[in-house]
C-alpha cells in the first residue's frame, strides 16, 4: 500500500512539474494564432513522414536489443521484442525511467528470460545512448559556438543571469562546505543509501560495457546504434519542412535543435512535457526563429511524437497476451531452442 501511494505521488509530482513547465512556455501565447498556424500553416505529410521514421527507429532499436540478448543465450521472436520496446516507450508517459523495466518485465514473461540478466543488456544499451548523445553534443558544441556566442551577445541578460549564477557567493560557499563535509565524513558517508546507489550504477554501467563485448553480430550492432540516431535526428528535422519559418534551416540547425531537445527528455517528468518544448525553442531561437513560432514547431513536434507512442504502446499492451495465448503454443515453444537443447 505505502509503495502505490509513493507511485502515485510520483506520477501527480513528476506530472504536475511538467505541466507547470508547460504552462509557462504557453501561458502569454496568442491561442487564437496558434489554432491558425496549426490549421492553416502546417504541412501534415511532413509530419507523417516524421513518424514514419520514428517507427523506423523503434525497429532498429527492437533489432538492436536482440542482438544484445543473444549472448546470454536467447533469441527472443521479433514481435515479443517489439511490442515490449513499445510498452516501455508507453511507461516512461506514466513514470520517467520505468520504460526499462516495463520491457524488461514484458519479455521476461512472454519469451521466459530472466529479467535481471534482461536488465543488464538495457543498461548496456542505455550506456551507448549516452556516449551516442554525447559524442553529437561535442560535434555541436564545436560546430556552432559562434552562433551561440552570437544568441549570448545578443542576448546580454542571459549572460548577466549565467555569470551571476556561477560567481554567486552562495554557490561558492554551498560548494566548499559540501567538499569539507564529504571529506569529513566520508568513512560515514560511504554507508549511506545514497553513496550505495551511486556505487550500484557505475557497477551497472561497467557491467553494461563489458557485456557488448560478447554481441556476435558486432557490426550490425553498431550500424543499429548509428541508425537509430540518425532517425530519431531525421524524424524532428523532417518536421522543418511543415513550417515555413523552419524550412530554410540547414541540417546543422536542425541537429542542434535535436540535441538540446533530447536533454529535455532527461528531466524527470512524463515523456519530457514542458521540459522538451522549452529546450526545442531555445535551441531554435540560436538561429533567430521568433520565441512565438519556436513554441508552436514544439507542439507539433512533441505532439505527434507523443502520440504515436502511446497509440502503439497501447495497442502493444492489449495485442501482447493475444499473440501469447495462441492454443498452438506451448511453453516450450516459446523458450529459446538455444535454451532448451542445454
Amino acid at each position: 500500500m505505502k509503495k502505490t501511494i509513493v507511485k502515485i505521488l510520483q506520477f501527480i509530482g513528476f506530472f504536475a512539474l511538467g505541466a507547470f513547465i508547460f504552462w509557462l512556455i504557453y501561458k502569454d501565447q496568442d491561442i487564437e494564432r496558434i489554432k491558425t498556424v496549426l490549421k492553416n500553416d502546417v504541412n501534415y505529410w511532413w509530419v507523417a513522414l516524421s513518424l514514419f521514421i520514428g517507427l523506423l527507429s523503434h525497429i532498429s532499436r527492437t533489432l538492436r536489443w536482440g542482438l544484445m540478448i543473444e549472448p546470454i543465450g536467447h533469441k527472443p521472436r521479433f514481435i515479443n521484442t517489439f511490442l515490449a520496446v513499445m510498452v516501455g516507450y508507453l511507461m516512461n508517459m506514466a513514470f520517467p525511467r520505468m520504460g526499462e523495466v516495463s520491457r524488461c518485465g514484458v519479455l521476461a514473461r512472454y519469451e521466459k528470460i530472466s529479467f535481471t540478466k534482461l536488465v543488464g543488456t538495457v543498461v548496456a544499451e542505455r550506456l551507448i545512448d549516452l556516449i551516442s548523445l554525447l559524442i553529437l553534443l561535442a560535434i555541436i558544441i564545436l560546430s556552432q559556438f559562434g552562433e551561440m556566442l552570437h544568441f549570448m551577445k545578443s542576448n546580454p541578460e542571459i549572460s548577466e543571469k549565467l555569470h551571476a549564477a556561477i560567481t554567486s557567493p552562495y554557490l561558492i560557499i554551498g560548494v566548499v562546505v559540501l567538499a569539507v563535509l564529504i571529506f569529513v565524513f566520508r568513512n560515514a558517508f560511504k554507508h549511506t543509501a545514497f553513496f550505495k546507489k551511486i556505487m550500484e550504477v557505475i557497477r551497472n554501467f561497467k557491467e553494461g560495457f563489458i557485456s557488448i563485448r560478447n554481441i556476435e553480430k558486432k557490426g550490425w550492432f553498431f550500424f543499429h546504434s548509428a541508425f537509430i540516431w540518425g532517425m530519431y535526428y531525421l524524424m524532428l528535422y523532417v518536421v522543418f519542412f511543415a513550417f515555413d519559418f523552419t524550412s530554410n534551416l540547414n541540417p546543422i540547425a536542425g541537429l542542434t535543435t535535436f540535441v538540446l531537445a533530447s536533454f529535455g527528455m532527461v528531466a524527470p517528468v512524463q515523456g519530457g512535457i514542458g521540459a522538451w518544448h522549452f529546450m526545442a525553442k531555445e535551441a531554435l531561437s540560436l538561429y533567430g526563429v521568433a520565441n512565438e513560432n519556436g513554441i508552436i514547431f514544439a507542439f507539433v513536434a512533441h505532439t505527434s511524437m507523443t502520440a504515436m507512442i502511446i497509440l502503439i504502446g497501447i495497442l502493444s499492451v492489449m495485442v501482447l497476451p493475444f499473440i501469447n495465448r495462441r492454443s498452438d503454443v506451448t511453453d516450450e515453444e516459446l523458450v529459446p531452442k538455444t535454451v532448451i537443447a542445454k
